[in-house]
């Protein structure tokens, strides 16, 4: 792992794509890892924010249960911020926008889907994106492709990923989700900032764009 920052209250690294960001069977997650890093297979890791397993960027994590709780509170309260790329099929009109949605998780399937209006287990999902960088996929249909920076104001299951294919504009290899292409899911976050769990400085981390993104 691409270790950023690292005191005795958190670390901050950028997450493999296809480790899990949470505690999960198996050696490949970041907690577990982490500990292998530490050579401390008792080691305390806080789970303040995830990204799903498919899914590679940066991420910050608590060393103390003290760190979680102040972390965690600033996701509650929406000040601690995250940034996110991705690149989608199409370009998104207008070319820079917010999106807002019910959002309900069946999680027989699975999977997550828009609904209309609030109802029971649904949760309101909003997301500011803008289009960088439009291009075409050297494909036999020379499909049209925008780079997007999004900025999360909830963090849903699947939420970038839902909201950009419920407007017919799915993330490059997230066949899940409608996308035709295959390959890695093209979403990463991109950029974290936040207080410092103990000092309160504001500190802000961020990852380049994957080498391996066609656009």
């Amino acid at each position: 792992m691409n270790i950023l920052h690292e005191d005795n209250q958190i670390i901050v690294l950028e997450k493999p794509v296809g480790a899990s960001s949470e505690e999960a069977q198996g050696e490949n997650s970041v907690p577990a890892l982490l500990r292998v890093h530490w050579g401390n297979e008792k080691a305390y890791v806080g789970v303040v924010h995830r990204l799903d397993t498919g899914v590679g960027g940066v991420m910050v994590y608590a060393k103390t249960p003290h760190a979680a709780a102040e972390l965690s509170r600033q996701v509650q309260e929406r000040t601690f911020e995250k940034e996110y790329r991705c690149v989608c099929a199409g370009i998104p009109e207008p070319a820079e926008g917010e999106m807002r949605d019910f959002l309900f998780k069946d999680s027989r399937k699975g999977k997550v889907f828009p609904v209309k209006g609030a109802r029971k287990g649904a949760k309101e999902a909003l997301l500011e994106y803008s289009v960088i960088q439009t291009g075409t996929l050297d494909d036999a249909e020379h499909t049209q492709v925008s780079l997007c920076r999004v900025i999360l104001h909830t963090g849903r299951t699947h939420q970038v990923r839902v909201q950009f294919a419920s407007r017919k504009h799915p993330l490059l290899g997230d066949g899940k989700y409608g996308s035709r292409v295959k390959g890695n899911i093209h979403l990463q976050c991109a950029r974290i900032a936040f207080a410092h769990p103990k000092t309160k400085q504001r500190m802000e981390f961020s990852v380049e764009k994957p080498g391996e993104w066609t656009i």
